[in-house]
């Protein structure tokens, strides 16, 4: 296959790049380290050249897929080629160097395209001094390469082909037998396809030799001839366009049905057809250019064409292996039986002469003669013509055998018996003639019991096979059409997961990435999450829908975040924090600069709770348009239900857990405890809602409701008889106390991941230590008073809990408590405190409740979402990146019909619903190893369908590591079963 231009080919291009000669670079790109995108314009007019180092340079209209960052060498011709034109574009001699000027005069600047050998591309100025090499290196002892050097043009060739006298010398020089373009290749600048031609054309055999096909005396004149139509083929591309032609191949289907056409692979491109391409297909284009575009932007997919050809070509070749293998094995054990049957029937022809033999070796081991006396003592017998010791070939009393050369004594007198042959027999020394006879027979007998046995088998071991086949044909076709119908998602460039509540999070896998997702990725609406911890990821929120993100994503981003960080390696547990969009900037108001992947973060930050290390790996499926309806709410919003009534969430009784003061007893009457989903009436009947404010870490219930998400299943009592407090959650783990870093607020923890931040007012503040005393007297009293009044005492194993809870809660004081009741209790000042600080409120507008819901609902940390002035006269629908998402499920039914599978690394909560899924934590396994071991659990999977396992199968392995956070360890359902 032709990977490379040859100097027709780049003569004929540059002919026909004239055009872009006057357009302006609007931007450069680059593909990979080797190839690079020039976007021209002109008014209206525009294009992108390629440029790959060694092989080609053409323009392109295929979306070719550009780095996420732009290298090094593409930043340095970006800085000194955008909007400079294009000057010209020419070969440097008639080598395979093409220079490409931009700009004029002393601001000029050229890019030297180097298309043979290893190739390269060379950034010069004005003067050719280069300024950046792609591939710096030293060519002999003095041309080096390298940034400051001058570009050595004086090196390249000036003369497509030698003078006549040179080619007589080079011919006669030439060896018998050698082939002529052979020769003739590296002294001109034609290039191989196009002497060929030229040398048909003059009717010389393909392939032609010296003093074979070609006579030096008599052909010579003719050879010029041939070499100067070259010449002329050179002049013409110079002056004229051309055509551009793609040869192809034939490659027929092993099993091709009528349907089916053949597949014809591209194996060259040409700027003319060739005499030697005449009689194979090809496409024809109007231009060159348009060929080589056509030909490098189908290489991939012709790849793909191929590949699953030669797979059903190796499948079809095992069935027809295994026909082969049966056969051969019939054949050979019918020879088997034949050779068997003849040596017994010498045997017993030669009865007497093997039966002297066997007696002869035996007197003689009787003896005790040593084996090499034997020997001895059996050529002296053939030298005398002993018709027995001529029979005996070999010794071989190491196995207790000799063997004979028998033939046939009743040779001829048996003319109707069928013929035996003479041949070397082994007889064992231990039986006599017949018993080895009997050996014999038993063995061809033994032969045609199995011949019987593999031709009652064959029939089964053949379809067997074939349906083995049948089987590898359909996968290969189905996985041949799912790569096809893979759509790579822009965001898989990156780290990415779709969280419980529809959300795409992204992540930045280096400096570069992160750089990138702020910059070009980050909207308004969106939030930025991140950890103080080296090498965590940028990780993006986005939010295309402007509402409040729920609590539940914001913990899943931040652990996220944390797991892309040296905290996986380390087996750290931390925390991460959140901002809004606005609060991300490149910009140091000190003016320091900020290097790649850094921001300036301004305002508060907001503390997500430690999170644990479980990542987990799974996959979903993208759904064909028509099963996109039965998975609509999937992954939506969970909050509590605000018709149900106040006090129905429930609370498992095992996880309660009760926080005292001073006093072990752990009693409280049930009359005095009201919940957190009640509300307070004043003397006058009025309504009061409770100020309380919640961090968006608290993670949304299973309930469900059309408003904001609210806190999970949890019912908070208190006792406002007595200063003991009695929290009743859903979670039995530590309260703490933290101090906001910018605002004066208190956060109480209610467990590592329930904070409830309380913001009092000034009337609380003032009387904490007035009521404080009050507390600690009142304590003592009620303390008796409650174990009297309560006769039930600890349940087994209560008190021991209570202890330690009480150790772990001893830092939460009486002005910690006193606040929490503060902020939840009926008081008219809540509402006053509320209008006027809310100007004051950094975090922006509060959300909407509802009037006369009937509960409480506890506002989260504000988001600043823009929403414009006509968001309510005009809906423009569901944003496009929202269709996207909803397409990918995690839990496919046997109903739906799955296009591709998309492989996922997200936090193990979000992916508890996913059919397919393991757990990832830190440890020692290898992420290539860990991707291999997750597939094949879920191929193992009794309840994976056919066409999962053939979208399971359709994904690279390198696909599901590369998102896999550092060294693992799997964890799955009978993982042991499959490693081994």
């Amino acid at each position: 296959m032709k990977t490379r231009f040859n100097t027709y080919d780049i003569l004929c291009s540059i002919t026909e790049l004239q055009r872009l000669v006057g357009m302006r670079v609007n931007q450069v790109y680059d593909i990979d380290h080797r190839t690079y995108l020039v976007r021209l314009q002109r008014s209206e007019e525009k294009c992108v050249l390629l440029l790959e180092s060694g092989n080609r340079f053409h323009t392109t209209a295929f979306e070719w897929p550009k780095n996420v960052a732009p290298s090094g060498f593409s930043m340095k011709m970006r800085k000194h080629l955008k909007n400079k034109r294009l000057e010209s574009l020419k070969q440097v001699g008639v080598d395979r160097i093409i220079d490409l000027q931009f700009g004029s005069g002393e601001a000029a600047y050229h890019i030297i395209l180097e298309l043979y050998d290893r190739g390269n591309i060379v950034l010069t100025d004005y003067e050719m001094t280069i300024l950046n090499v792609l591939r710096p290196h030293t060519e002999g002892d003095k041309i080096r390469f390298a940034v400051r050097e001058k570009y050595p043009f004086g090196r390249a060739h000036t003369r497509n082909m030698p003078p006549v006298e040179e080619i007589y010398e080079i011919i006669n020089k030439a060896k018998p037998g050698e082939s002529l373009k052979k020769i003739l290749n590296p002294h001109l600048e034609f290039g191989s396809a196009v002497i060929d031609h030229v040398l048909l054309k003059s009717g010389f055999p393909l392939g032609c030799k010296i003093n074979k096909d070609f006579n030096v005396s008599e052909d010579m004149p003719k050879l010029i001839s041939a070499l100067e139509n070259a010449n002329q083929i050179f002049n013409n591309a110079k002056q004229n366009l051309s055509k551009g032609y793609i040869i192809q191949r034939r490659e027929a289907k092993p099993l091709q049905n009528e349907k089916e056409e053949c597949i014809f692979a591209n194996i060259e491109f040409h700027p003319m057809l060739f005499e030697q391409h005449k009689d194979q297909p090809y496409k024809e284009f109007e231009t060159f250019d348009l060929a080589v575009d056509e030909y490098f932007s189908t290489m991939e997919g012709q790849k793909l064409d191929l590949k699953a050809l030669q797979q059903e070509r190796d499948a079809l070749k095992k069935l027809e292996n295994v026909r082969k293998d049966h056969d051969q094995r019939l054949i050979s054990l019918e020879k088997t039986q034949e050779v068997d049957k003849q040596k017994a029937e010498l045997i017993t022809r030669n009865q007497r002469l093997v039966d002297n033999a066997i007696l002869a070796m035996q007197s003689a081991l009787a003896n005790q003669m040593s084996w090499p006396d034997i020997q001895v003592l059996l050529k002296e017998a053939q030298s005398r013509g002993d018709p027995v010791a001529g029979a005996i070939k070999q010794l071989k009393l190491e196995t207790n055998n000799i063997s004979l050369f028998l033939s046939n004594p009743y040779e001829d007198s048996d003319e109707e018996e069928p013929e035996l042959k003479p041949m070397m027999i082994d007889i064992d020394l231990a039986h006599s003639a017949f018993a080895n006879a009997q050996r014999y027979y038993n063995q061809k007998r033994s032969a045609s019991k199995k011949q019987q046995k593999t031709i009652e088998s064959q029939g089964k071991a053949l379809k067997s096979a074939e349906k083995k086949t049948k089987q590898t044909l359909k996968e290969v076709k189905a996985i041949h059409s799912i790569n096809k119908l893979r759509k790579v998602y822009w965001f898989e460039k990156f780290y990415w997961f779709i969280s419980s509540e529809n959300y795409l999070v992204i992540g930045g896998r280096d400096q570069q990435q992160n750089e990138l997702i702020v910059k070009r990725y980050l909207r308004s609406g969106d939030l930025y999450v991140h950890a103080d911890l080296t090498g965590a990821s940028s990780v993006v929120i986005k939010n295309p829908t402007g509402d409040v993100v729920p609590p539940k994503t914001l913990a899943e981003a931040g652990t996220m975040a944390v797991a892309y960080s040296v905290a996986w390696e380390a087996k750290v547990v931390a925390g991460a924090w959140w901002v809004n969009s606005d609060q991300v900037s490149k910009s140091a108001p000190t003016g320091e600069y900020l290097t790649t992947g850094s921001f300036m973060i301004r305002g508060k930050k907001n503390y997500l709770p430690p999170c644990q290390l479980v990542m987990g790996l799974g996959f979903m499926f993208r759904l064909e348009d028509g099963s996109v309806e039965r998975h609509k709410d999937e992954r939506k919003i969970r909050i509590l239900d605000e018709d149900s009534e106040i006090g129905e969430a429930p609370v498992d009784s095992d996880k309660e857990i009760e926080l005292e003061g001073e006093s072990d007893d752990n009693d409280e009457d049930a009359e005095d405890k009201i919940t957190l989903s009640q509300i307070d009436e004043n003397e006058d009947g009025e309504v009061k809602e409770a100020e309380v404010k919640s961090n968006p870490q608290i993670e949304s219930s299973d309930s469900e409701t059309n408003d904001k998400p609210q806190f999970p299943d949890t019912q908070i009592k208190f006792d406002l008889s007595g200063p003991r407090i009695k929290v009743q959650v859903d979670t039995t783990q530590s309260l703490k106390k933290i101090e906001s870093q910018e605002e004066e607020e208190n956060v109480v923890y209610l467990g590592d991941d329930k904070p409830i931040i309380v913001k009092p007012n000034d009337k609380s503040k003032k009387n904490t230590n007035q009521e404080k005393d009050s507390i600690q007297k009142q304590d003592a009293r009620n303390e008796k008073e409650t174990k009297q009044k309560d006769p039930n005492l600890p349940k087994r194993g209560q008190k021991a809990r209570l202890k330690k809870i009480k150790e772990k809660y001893k830092d939460q004081d009486e002005e910690d408590r006193r606040l929490l009741m503060e902020a939840l209790k009926s008081a008219g000042t809540a509402k006053e405190d509320k209008r006027k600080n809310k100007n004051k409120d950094p975090s922006g507008p509060k959300q909407n409740k509802k009037k006369g819901s009937g509960q409480i609902k506890p506002n989260p940390i504000q988001q600043n979402i823009r929403v414009d002035d006509n968001a309510e006269e005009e809906d423009v629908g569901p944003a496009p990146e929202i269709d996207m998402l909803n397409q990918l499920t995690g839990k496919p039914i046997a109903e739906d019909e799955l296009l591709f599978a998309v492989p996922v690394v997200a936090p193990y909560n979000t992916l508890l619903n996913y059919k397919y899924k393991v757990k990832l934590t830190p440890g020692t396994g290898k992420r290539g190893k860990a991707a291999k071991t997750a597939l094949a659990v879920f191929l193992r999977d009794k309840a994976t369908t056919s066409r999962e396992k053939d979208l399971l199968k359709a994904v690279k392995d390198e696909t599901i590591a590369r998102n896999i956070p550092g060294k693992v360890k799997i964890s799955a359902p009978q993982i042991q079963k499959i490693k081994k």
